[in-house]
């Protein structure tokens, strides 16, 4: 048997050699004959190992058996379609679009595919032991077209040098396609060549210098770009704005609920432009109160398929980043024409609830308003006002909230889960540079705008989903489409192992029964865990549970919530989703039929990815921030806890400051670590010394890398 020089093939390169041979033609029929000449296998040992090579193959279901001689790949179980996810660590894989587990490909099988692409792969025979491993076939869409990186001018050539490896190789570019980019400026790449069988270079042209690297502005609008996210807005759909009138006709208010001379008022962060939502409230007889949810009007001057429209329609969601917000809709709408300022006559679409002494709705009516809101409130003056300090409408506000937490109360009752998580923020000088990190808390000024929001949301829900029945005998009516907000129950296999967890530590939790009962057992763990030393640990493992919220026209209820009915109606200013809503609803009450349920499920898969992304680089422009605040305390030492544990370090977040790095597992130094995933811990082989979620440890700041946006710790001595 010979290859190459005269070397003997072994049973391991006769396999790889077949499967390679099938898989690169996964629609081929290949006889005997045509097999050994392919591969060149022209003795008889080597051509009978290959036959029962083979056989084993078709055995394992890898390959079919045409004929007696003839076999090709068994496409029925070995090819599949879905999503590359590429991995700096070299560990890539492919998610199936059947939701399956991910399945390892290997660099040499990945045919440079990137992060995010549509790809076929060909399932591979296993090796002698377990791994299941797939071989990308088919490259069937790029996810991005565009890259963000530094650029490197040379004499003859240039290229972009993109982080965390997205790319396999760095992107090529024409000296004559770089827009007067300069070495280590930052900028925005399209691809216009991508790699193939006779070249494996990406060959690209810049569209954008964003400009120095570190600079604030080019620093944000990188991550933007990195997302394929706008940065700026459209001139045209700028222009389009300032034409809308933002004057209200004495027509248009005599068709509307005259809300004006009702005490409303807004209640915001303190630096918040967009207002759009709004409370009204006062006493009506027999002890009931009259509570108004007034959103603002969005879709009376956003018509669909309009030039604003189908920005907004891209976008989807506005984006805050640490230092801005990139908004969904022009300026001039959403911080102007729209927004619910006061002392200025506003058109909204509002919930008007009657509910008596016990925040039960007794009745409640969906309209199109007209309000002028009498007092913009941040969420600060609001606090101080119901811990008793004067203020103004003292009284009114001190009514909604102990009405708020009735709701509250009733919520959690009905089996709604009790996450109050902590959200860190940065005070930001005016150069953009952060200067004192800390956590946000929800208090009873945030809670009372949050407990309405969600009532209105609900109604609105409500009241298309809940199918009517006819005054006879005949069948209810089918609902009509709606954009619903809908959350799944969590994973019962990620609810065992929780269960198994907090075992550990003398808690109880169901993991089977009603929705409700399971969610009550774990607002009770919740509660028993505040203030321990496992506390943030559980809190995070019971959060991994957790299905995510998104939207669909197939509504399944919101489990985190407990309500059978649930959209989002409120924030049509940053929301897109919620314009939906609201063109439906005026839709339906003017008598239209149900809208087509195909399109607006497209809109709603959408949305949630633009939602996922904007998260994405909301979070990255957090590690940004962090790291920069971070970076001129090198060698600082500080009290920490682990807030996450992996088999490459662990997670520490620092108690004084909440800015989080980690202890790369080569710098565990005293001892070798093996990771055990299931009860979040690294325990060593020699001393059996175990760091565990949620451990103290006194940490130092060993490194801060801002291109990376990382910060690399230590364990202090």
């Amino acid at each position: 048997m010979s290859k190459g020089k005269g070397k003997r093939l072994n049973k391991k390169q006769i396999a790889e050699m077949l499967q390679t041979l099938f898989q690169q033609n996964p629609n081929e029929t290949f006889s005997l004959k045509q097999i050994f000449k392919a591969l060149k296998f022209d003795t008889h040992p080597v051509k009978m190992m290959a036959v029962d090579l083979m056989d084993q193959m078709a055995w394992d279901d890898f390959l079919t058996k045409a004929s007696d001689n003839s076999y090709r790949l068994n496409l029925k179980t070995q090819v599949q379609e879905g999503t590359f996810i590429r991995k700096a660590n070299g560990k890539n894989s492919f998610q199936p679009d059947d939701g399956g587990k991910p399945i390892f490909v290997s660099e040499r099988n990945s045919m440079f595919a990137l992060n995010g692409d549509r790809v076929k792969v060909a399932m591979m025979a296993r090796r002698e032991r377990h791994i299941k491993e797939a071989m990308v076939v088919e490259i069937l869409s790029h996810k991005m077209d565009q890259a963000v990186g530094k650029l490197k001018v040379e004499k003859d050539y240039a290229f972009l040098v993109t982080e965390g490896n997205i790319f396999v190789h760095d992107i090529l570019i024409p000296k004559k396609k770089l827009k007067g980019g300069k070495t280590g400026e930052k900028a925005v790449v399209k691809i216009t060549q991508w790699p193939s069988k006779d070249s494996k270079n990406i060959v690209g042209e810049v569209i954008d210098v964003l400009g120095k690297e570190g600079d604030n502005n080019v620093e944000m609008h990188a991550i933007l770009a990195q997302y394929g996210l706008p940065y700026k807005y459209p001139k045209q759909v700028e222009e389009a704005a300032e034409k809308i009138e933002p004057g209200i006709t004495p027509e248009e208010i005599s068709r509307r609920e005259d809300f004006r001379e009702v005490f409303t008022c807004t209640i915001d962060p303190k630096d918040a432009k967009d207002f759009d939502d709004a409370l009204s409230f006062r006493p009506i007889a027999n002890g009931k109160y009259e509570v108004g949810v007034h959103i603002a009007d969005v879709s009376h001057y956003v018509k669909e398929g309009s030039i604003i429209d189908k920005e907004a329609v891209k976008r989807a969601t506005s984006v805050y980043l640490v230092d801005r917000t990139i908004p969904m809709l022009p300026e001039r709408l959403c911080n102007f024409i729209c927004s619910l300022r006061p002392d200025e006559e506003k058109l909204c679409y509002s919930v008007i609830f009657t509910l008596d002494e016990e925040a039960n709705v007794k009745s409640y009516h969906i309209a199109h308003t007209v309000i002028k809101s009498n007092r913009r409130y941040a969420y600060e003056e609001v606090q101080d006002i119901l811990m008793g300090k004067d203020g103004d409408y003292a009284n009114e506000l001190r009514t909604l909230d102990r009405l708020a937490k009735k709701l509250r109360e009733k919520r959690f009752k009905g089996g709604a889960v009790k996450f109050d998580r902590e959200e860190l923020h940065f005070d930001i000088d005016e150069n953009g540079k952060p200067v004192r990190a800390y956590f946000k808390k929800s208090n009873d000024a945030t809670q009372l705008i949050e407990e309405f929001m969600l009532l209105a949301n609900r109604t609105v829900a409500e009241s298309i989903g809940k199918a009517k029945k006819p005054a006879g005998k005949g069948q209810p009516s089918k609902a009509k489409t709606l954009p619903y907000r809908i959350h799944d129950q969590p994973d019962p296999t990620k609810l065992e192992t929780l269960r198994e967890f907090v075992v550990k530590f003398g808690y109880k939790m169901k993991t089977s029964g009603t929705k409700g009962a399971i969610s009550r057992s774990l607002n009770t763990l919740m509660e028993d865990c505040q203030g321990k030393k496992e506390q943030k640990l559980i809190e995070t493992v019971a959060l991994r549970a957790m299905m995510k919220a998104k939207y669909s026209t197939h509504n399944i209820g919101h489990y985190g919530l407990a309500f059978e009915y649930y959209t989002h109606f409120t924030s049509p200013i940053r929301r897109y989703p919620d314009t939906m809503v609201h063109r439906l609803l005026t839709k339906y009450q003017d008598g239209g039929r149900s809208a087509n349920q195909e399109k607006y499920e497209e809109l709603c898969e959408h949305c949630s990815d633009m939602e996922q992304v904007a998260q994405q680089a909301e979070r990255d422009s957090i590690k940004y921030k962090m790291v920069e605040f971070m970076e001129d305390k090198i060698g600082n030492e500080y009290d920490a806890h682990i807030s996450g544990i992996q088999s490459y370090g662990i997670y520490c977040e620092i108690d004084e400051n909440h800015c989080e790095g980690m202890v790369p597992m080569r710098d565990l130094d005293d001892d070798y670590y093996d990771f055990d995933e299931r009860n979040y811990c690294l325990v060593g082989r020699r001393h059996h010394h175990k760091y565990q979620l949620g451990d103290a440890v006194r940490i130092k700041v060993a490194r801060a890398n801002l291109e990376k946006r990382q910060l690399d710790f230590t364990i202090a001595d």
